[in-house]
């Protein structure tokens, strides 16, 4: 009895307490740490092993890879921390209702996730990404065509819209490497 009472106690020292003290931030990530005394850290924690105060600070993993943000009809709106959107309803500048399917490829500027972390929060998908490219891409369908989405301009409409959400992403710590449109239909109803 009491050399399992032992383990227990050993295993609770190992688990809770000595891991408290380590950080291990895997490749293609960096850690924020947010300290009690000081708030979100300004310096993120690179690939590798670190050391934390257990207890007083608390570690958050972001992804710093190319994060691809896809607008697919499968795409479930009940999961709100998802990478995407259903496709976006839009109506070109010749009255056409159309919706826009693709893949946006966004990437988290190292430098400013510990502001995303504390201004935003981890829910910047959710409060940021999601309606912003719903609005820019409805502003933007309203300068070209339905055959210029279809057609020849269709690299003019990507640029557009890259150009767009990167003017508002930017400055929030979030940068846009591209934009792909996969489809974009006439919607139910749309002439």
């Amino acid at each position: 009895m009491e050399e399992s009472l032992d383990r227990m106690m050993y295993s609770f020292v190992v688990e809770d307490v000595l891991k408290g003290f380590f950080v291990y931030v895997p490749p293609g990530y960096v850690a924020c740490v947010y300290d009690l005394g000081r708030g979100v850290l300004k310096k993120c924690l690179l690939p590798g092993l670190h050391f934390k105060v257990p207890f007083w600070q608390r570690a958050k993993l972001f992804n710093t890879q190319t994060l691809e943000y896809r607008l697919s009809k499968d795409f479930n709106l009940k999961n709100v921390r998802a990478m995407g959107d259903t496709p976006v309803s839009a109506v070109t500048m010749d009255g056409k209702a159309v919706t826009i399917e693709g893949t946006l490829l966004l990437r988290l500027d190292v430098t400013q996730i510990p502001n995303i972390w504390q201004n935003i929060g981890e829910d910047f998908v959710d409060k940021i990404v999601r309606p912003t490219v719903r609005s820019r891409l409805r502003m933007i369908a309203t300068r070209f065509t339905y055959a210029d989405f279809v057609g020849n301009q269709r690299d003019s409409v990507e640029e557009q819209i890259k150009n767009e959400l990167e003017r508002i992403f930017y400055p929030r710590g979030i940068r846009v490497e591209n934009v792909l449109l996969s489809e974009v239909g006439k919607a139910r109803g749309g002439e």
